[in-house]
């Protein structure tokens, strides 16, 4: 097969959700195409969505070996290594947006790794940059979102993450995220209801479940703060059951007592947490 139809194909089946099979055409090819940096890097991406992280750094490795030059290539890669704290990734990530400063996907992964690293400033200058190239993109949006709430600018790093809400409404991880970022910025009726609104797109997300049962019962609306302590309940392994009685209790106790607890403690330390995921 031709080297860019098969990446187009592998690509293909990522959209569509398919990684196994990306990656079962991708292996399939390896040998002919080995010294492709392209290859190693997208069976790096289909590995990695698969669970296989270890296997999916040593494809970004391998694939930053070969010295590419491509920037979808270099973010890429380098992003897949810098989730392992590889010191390699910060030269990747910056040759991808000072050799390509057009394209939005190095700027973004430049700038959303300076932020985590530390360095928010030029982090967010960086995001800024890819804002302008692509002001669509809900991932540019949701990083620069995220950096700002790093540098504690709350007014700013609330406006980002409604544009990355209004851009991807089903995405429930940058509704939470604006949720409790809404709660930095003393919002809690807004708060309240993108963490609802997140907790039911992110079933599974037990701490967004008890986050939003706190925001609901610290405004009195007992019925909601029910509801999401049993999703969470339902949801838990028996190392999250001690919390969700925690909860429980708080909102037993009144409105105060939730709204406390999660302005306090849970919702800060799940902000903060949050915030340090790596795109």
């Amino acid at each position: 097969m031709d080297r860019d139809a098969l990446l187009e194909r592998a690509l293909d089946l990522g959209e569509e959700d398919d990684w196994a099979g990306a990656a079962e055409l991708l292996r399939d090819y390896l040998d002919e195409f080995d010294e492709d940096a392209a290859m190693h890097c997208w069976l790096g991406v289909a590995e990695r969505e698969l669970g296989l992280e270890g296997v999916a750094y040593e494809r970004f490795k391998r694939a930053l070996s070969l010295d590419p030059t491509d920037p979808y290539v270099l973010a890429t890669a380098g992003n897949g290594i810098a989730h392992f704290d590889d010191p390699d990734a910060e030269q990747a990530l910056r040759a991808a947006a000072l050799t390509a400063p057009d394209v939005a996907i190095g700027r973004l992964m430049y700038g959303a790794y300076l932020a985590r690293e530390g360095f928010v400033d030029r982090g967010i200058e960086e995001l800024k940059a890819a804002r302008d190239i692509d002001p669509d993109d809900p991932q540019i949006a949701y990083e620069l979102g995220a950096a700002l709430a790093m540098a504690a600018d709350h007014d700013r790093a609330t406006d980002a993450l409604a544009d990355a809400v209004r851009l991807a409404p089903e995405d429930g991880w940058t509704r939470v995220v604006f949720g409790l970022e809404l709660l930095e910025a003393d919002r809690l009726e807004e708060a309240a209801g993108e963490l609802l609104s997140g907790a039911r797109l992110r079933e599974d997300d037990v701490y967004a479940q008890l986050a939003a049962a706190l925001a609901a019962a610290a405004l009195g609306r007992e019925e909601d703060a029910y509801e999401m302590i049993e999703r969470a309940r339902m949801r838990s392994e028996d190392a999250d059951l001690v919390l969700v009685t925690s909860v429980e209790d708080r909102v037993d106790a009144g409105h105060e007592s939730a709204r406390a607890l999660l302005l306090e403690d849970l919702g800060p330390n799940m902000l903060r947490l949050r915030l340090s995921e790596r795109p």
